[in-house]
């Protein structure tokens, strides 16, 4: 496999390139080829922007009648018909279905974009300057995504003092013991807490790079309640949990809550094509015409795309197959928790959004590498890289689905 070029002229920075150190040309589904024709689950799906699956037909067929038919393929947030097509399958089959109201922001083609767009709104919107964020979020690589992330190793990356961050404990942290909720509501509400109030919260309900951190849904209801009683924005970062992932469209709804801003990406587009989008309050949306701008908001491909996977969440029979398929993962990874105790401490996540948290890093390197060699991708997450994010396709077969799981379950049997 000759990977001579990308070491002589990429940068250092390449990482799961040395993760999976093949050269990849096809996929389908929840498999992926390389250049040997040899085959792979896909247990990682672009770390969670392929939901539906590699190259789905019910997406790729509108893309190639799009991009043959001589269409607009960028246009700013100039009006097009592929954007207004978007718009009005996104309104009738995830809103509207869920009694849920929200103007729509595109705010360019990355969940960061998303990100820096609804912490500048709550921070407009509010008059305050500072965030509340917890321990072990990630939220994005550009500069106020960093800062409101919680890995120091990710917060120092660009040597630029980053400030009005107040970190604040997720659910469980330190310990299941701890009230972080309670703790929250009281240092907002003390004024001798030394804490400005914030503009907004951002959490993330499964913490997918922090670990597969998971919050319950009391949780979510508290940490709601405690923003709308001190008049703080609710922003959820839905970019890697959303749009499926966890089982329904939005990792929210189990909880029953309403955030003030929602943040989507990843898998929005269905196709792996980049768009994001910020979902708004009404009465929040306060930008003034072109006061938050950006060239590549118009990427009407991924409107495209990303309106025929809005249509298959009004298929019954679609989402009842990811219901069934979750209760399948969820079954094979308490027989691994259970076949595994003295490699594996907890399973963790929720729906299609999974983990194994095991027992060191090194095991868990020791796993993927032997995973990757008998066809199965996974990665790792968290900070000491010491859970296994376990991230099928939420259109997986049975069938490969069982023979994923029989490939890890092998991996970790040799660890034994």
């Amino acid at each position: 496999m000759n990977t001579d070029t990308f070491a002589a002229h990429e940068s250092n920075v390449r990482r799961y390139a040395r993760s999976f150190p093949t050269v990849f040309t096809k996929a389908r589904g929840a498999t992926i080829w390389d250049e040997a024709g040899k085959s792979y689950i896909d247990f990682f799906v672009g770390s969670g922007a392929l939901n539906y699956g590699h190259n789905n037909p019910s997406m790729i067929q509108p893309a190639i009648e799009y991009l043959t038919g001589g269409n607009i393929l960028l246009s700013l947030d100039m009006h097009t018909a592929a954007k207004r097509d978007f718009i009005e399958v996104f309104v009738e089959s995830i809103l509207k279905t869920r009694d849920l109201s929200y103007k729509m922001q595109f705010p360019g083609p990355t969940g960061t974009n998303a990100n820096e767009a609804a912490l500048a709104l709550a921070r407009k919107y509010t008059g305050r300057s500072s965030v509340m964020a917890f321990t072990n979020a990630f939220h994005g690589m550009s500069l106020g995504s960093l800062a409101v992330s919680g890995s120091a190793s990710t917060r120092n990356l660009s040597g630029v003092a980053r400030q009005d961050v107040i970190r604040v404990p997720y659910e469980g942290y330190p310990t299941r013991a701890f009230d972080s909720a309670s703790y929250i509501d009281y240092v907002l509400g003390d004024p001798g807490s030394g804490l400005e109030k914030p503009a907004a919260i951002i959490l993330e309900t499964i913490q997918a790079e922090g670990g597969m951190n998971t919050a319950s849904p009391a949780w979510l209801a508290e940490i709601q309640r405690i923003c709308r009683k001190h008049s703080v924005i609710l922003i959820v970062d839905d970019i890697q949990a959303g749009a499926g992932r966890t089982g329904h469209f939005f990792s929210f709804e189990f909880a029953k809550i309403e955030p003030d801003i929602v943040c989507l990406s990843k898998s929005l587009s269905g196709s792996g094509s980049p768009l994001s989008l910020v979902l708004i309050r009404p009465d929040i949306d306060i930008w003034k015409p072109g006061e938050h701008s950006g060239t590549f908001r118009g990427n009407n491909l991924a409107f495209v795309t990303a309106g025929a996977m809005c249509k298959m969440w009004s298929n019954k029979q679609f989402t009842a197959g990811i219901e069934r398929t979750a209760i399948k993962l969820q079954g094979h990874l308490d027989h691994l928790l259970e076949k595994f105790p003295d490699l594996i401490e907890q399973k963790r996540g929720r729906g299609l959004m999974a983990g194994l948290k095991c027992r060191s890093q090194e095991l868990v390197g020791r796993v993927h590498d032997l995973a990757f060699q008998n066809g199965l991708l996974i990665e790792s997450s968290g900070p000491n890289r010491d859970v296994i994010k376990v991230l099928p396709p939420i259109t997986i077969t049975d069938t490969e689905l069982d023979h994923a799981i029989a490939i890890l379950d092998h991996a970790l049997q040799e660890q034994s």
